[in-house]
């Protein structure tokens, strides 16, 4: 797409491709009151001197009250803290009530148990189109040692979990599928008993294969999300990784799009396949997601929600 046909949605879609860590970027407003706001659009600037910067909305709410502030803190979440991101990142009256927090030296609200956070003195409030950069100059910092929470196109990862499941997986025969979506239907296979689609693990990127796979079995634009079912199937030894997909709009070359709730009374190939399904179904609704870990009877879901707001 060239910048002549730009679309804003299809632009801020593009920059979601780009995985980040989440942030929480706190101050006081001019009357002493606490406030912060989930940020992902926070990096490091330099060393020497030791700077930062956040973009910030002209639109935010926050705006005055950042632009004015003397001081700020960013607090980068840790993978456990997915509720602290959604918390701050929408309207809530009092968004500090429900977590633990306590002042920095320059009275900024440091989160607890946050992976990171730098407190730091406004150094400069730059212009950048529709927002502003706020480059702060860091007075003091802690590191935890957590891992930190990632986002990437409009979801939460823990890359440690992520990576973990992949590792394990390896070590046997590994069979990669997909739970590929498109406005709330799934792309299933078969007429009288269906199935996800799937190929085999060989050598390479896992979604790079999964992809073009996908993308020459439906002849449909495929982008890979990220994990939502890795299990060991004990019926045909395999080591099974299953991937959240999502397809363009067209009519698929094989396969159906079918809504997961009107399922409940088809055959499917395997149990596995029916359970991933029936979940898939449950977790749409709820807008709530997770990734399965286990075997094709026993295992367990890690919640992780599916999208966060944006301040």
């Amino acid at each position: 797409m060239t910048i002549e046909q730009l679309d804003p949605r299809a632009l801020r879609d593009a920059f979601g491709a780009f995985p980040t860590g989440v942030t929480v970027v706190t101050t006081r407003d001019q009357a002493g009151v606490p406030i912060g706001f989930t940020a992902n659009s926070f990096t490091s600037v330099s060393l020497d001197p030791p700077l930062l910067l956040v973009c910030l909305a002209k639109t935010s709410r926050n705006f005055t009250a950042m632009t004015s502030a003397t001081s700020f803190a960013i607090n980068v979440l840790s993978e456990t803290q997915k509720h602290i991101s959604n918390t701050f990142a929408r309207p809530v009256e009092d968004r500090f009530a429900t977590v633990e927090w306590a002042s920095g030296s320059a009275g900024c609200p440091i989160l607890a148990d946050v992976a990171a956070w730098f407190e730091c003195t406004l150094e400069q409030v730059i212009e950048a189109g529709d927002h502003v950069i706020l480059m702060g100059r860091i007075a003091s910092f802690e590191n935890s040692g957590r891992n930190g929470l990632g986002y990437a196109r409009g979801g939460y990862f823990t890359p440690i979990l992520a990576s973990k499941a992949v590792s394990a997986a390896a070590e046997g025969h590994i069979e990669l599928g997909a739970v590929l979506e498109r406005h709330g239907e799934v792309l299933l296979l078969g007429d009288d008993v269906l199935s996800l689609p799937g190929c085999d693990g060989k050598d390479g990127s896992p979604a790079d294969l999964l992809r073009d796979y996908l993308e020459e079995l439906t002849g449909l634009s495929v982008t890979i999300g990220f994990l939502y079912s890795v299990y060991e199937g004990k019926s045909d030894g395999k080591q099974h990784i299953v991937y959240r997909a999502f397809a363009s709009d067209g009519e698929p070359r094989n396969g159906r799009f079918l809504k997961p709730d009107t399922l409940t009374k088809v055959r499917f190939k395997t149990s596995s396949t029916a359970d991933i399904v029936a979940r898939f179904a449950v977790e749409s609704q709820i807008g709530n997601f997770g990734v399965y870990f286990g075997d094709e009877t026993v295992g367990t879901v890690r919640p992780v929600p599916a999208k966060a707001a944006r301040p």
